[in-house]
This record gives C-alpha cells, structure tokens and sequence, in this order.
C-alpha cells in the first residue's frame, strides 16, 4: 500500500514536470513581452515563469485526475 502511495508520488511530479516543460515550449513563441513597458524585461520574465507553473500544474491535475476517475469507474459495477 505504502509503495503504490510512492509510486504515485513519483508519477505525479513527473507529470508536474513534464507539463511544465511543454507548456514553457510553448509560452515561448507568445510574445508577452511586448505588453510590458520598455526596460521591464525582468517582470516579464517573472510573469512567464509563474504562467508556466500555473498552466503546466493545472493541466497536470486534470490529467492525473482524469487517469484516477477512469481507474475508479471499476467500483461502479
């Protein structure tokens, strides 16, 4: 019991991290610096980093709550 609780632990960082990576991948073609005013770079950047992390950890949480649902509609009969 202890090892699948581990073993989930394991799959959903790298899920975490995964998501976060493709989703730096893609903010990277977004021009968001261009919203910012001049000599702002830093806060631009900022701002990517923290999008990166909010977009890749809630596409990761549906993802891992998608695969939980599916593997408990066996209780369902």
């Amino acid at each position: 019991m202890l090892q699948d609780l581990g073993k989930q632990a394991v799959f959903n960082i790298t899920s975490h991290i995964i998501f976060i990576m493709i989703t730096w991948q893609v903010l990277q073609a977004v021009r968001i610096e261009e919203i910012f005013k001049k000599n702002r770079v830093f806060e631009a950047r900022v701002l990517i980093v923290f999008l990166t992390i909010t977009i890749g950890s809630v596409v990761s949480n549906f993802f891992i709550d998608l695969i939980n649902w599916a593997q408990q509609i066996v209780y369902l009969f």
